[in-house]
């Protein structure tokens, strides 16, 4: 009795301020509608046995790179050498010739990732009738095309890091020397970097998957882009460019020119602007990333380059893949925006 008379003044105070009554709690602790969904493709992704043979492939092979790196990393780095200042980054590019490196194997592998991550992220769930479902709760729009896009990239953001910090540990266990502060901004930079790259082929698998209604048609168009840029672009250029190519005795001027327009159009691919900019990253010894005449050479002083000024060597890199991103995401937004959506179409 003592406990009822005591509840109902507390009630009432309680209801009489804003802060403290439990609708406005409820209201408080509810959640965006966009998180919800966020929340619900991350754990589509986690739970499909897609990611988890995609991530299998990945780690092993990753796992393989950096064993590979512990067992060389002593022969790599001389002494006296510039990269002797920098061991600790070559846990991430050293290799026997037996297997790639981390990094080469993050440029080769991360597109799959993002591949298939994304090629049925729209048909799936047209195909399955569950896309005019969803729209037509009282949600916006774009709610879902961004949430499929926000969850996809932090499981590859989180996989990225992880791979990346396992791979460092790993080396501070075997070799007993930690990163320098340079280093280890090098290395998140380089993770960043690939995150970017992922994301890239990410919105254009997405982009397939709203153009496409069979997942199997988009998959194999992402595929096709990406075996484009890393198998026929290259010998296609130097078709092209072959009947183009000086003389051995061609002017200094000529070689340049024609080195410099083979360096513009190689970066057409964005595996070539991933691996420039990851190279530069990663080897502070990398001072350029084109063709140089000899003026620019002459009186340059040999060293390894600052975190800053590498960082601005590559901004070219950042910035095309960066662009390359958001102009797949802007497209795949405007195309599933303006789609008429039907059950089952």
């Amino acid at each position: 009795m003592l406990i009822k008379q005591l509840r109902e003044p507390i009630t009432r105070i309680a209801q009489c301020m804003p802060g403290l009554s439990p609708q406005n709690k409820t209201e408080r602790f509810t959640r965006h509608p966009f998180w919800v969904m966020v929340d619900k493709e991350m754990m589509d992704h986690i739970r499909s046995w897609r990611f988890m043979i995609l991530v299998a492939i990945v780690v092993l092979t990753c796992l393989g790179a950096s064993y590979t790196a512990l067992l060389n990393i002593a022969k790599a780095v001389k002494p006296g050498d510039a990269d002797e200042a920098f061991l600790f980054l070559n846990l991430f590019t050293v290799s026997d010739g037996t297997l790639p490196s981390f990094v080469v194997f993050m440029g080769f592998l991360g597109p799959l990732l993002g591949i298939g991550m994304g090629f049925d992220a729209i048909n799936s769930e047209q195909s399955r009738g569950t896309l005019s479902r969803i729209l037509s709760q009282p949600i916006h729009r774009d709610y879902l095309i961004n949430a499929k896009f926000v969850a996809a990239l932090m499981v590859i953001a989180l996989l990225v890091f992880v791979m990346g910090y396992l791979v460092a540990g790993a080396g501070l266990i075997a070799i007993g020397i930690p990163p320098t502060f340079e280093e280890f901004m090098r290395i998140n930079l380089f993770l960043m970097l690939s995150v970017v790259y992922i994301a890239f082929w990410l919105n254009l698998s997405v982009l397939f998957s709203i153009r496409f209604r069979q997942a199997a048609t988009s998959a194999l168009s992402g595929i096709a882009v990406w075996l484009f840029f890393n198998l026929f672009y290259p010998l296609m250029l130097n078709i092209v460019l072959k009947p183009f190519t000086p003389s051995a005795y061609a002017s200094p001027k000529s070689i340049y020119l024609f080195e410099r327009s083979r360096y513009l159009l190689s970066q057409l691919m964005p595996n070539e602007l991933f691996n420039e900019a990851t190279s530069t990253l990663l080897m502070p010894t990398v001072r350029s990333v084109g063709p140089l005449t000899m003026q620019q050479v002459e009186g340059a002083l040999p060293g390894p380059l600052p975190l800053g000024q590498s960082a601005l060597l590559v901004w070219p890199q950042i910035t095309g893949l960066l662009a390359a991103t958001l102009i797949c995401f802007a497209l795949s937004y405007y195309l599933f925006v303006r789609r008429e959506i039907r059950g089952r179409s």
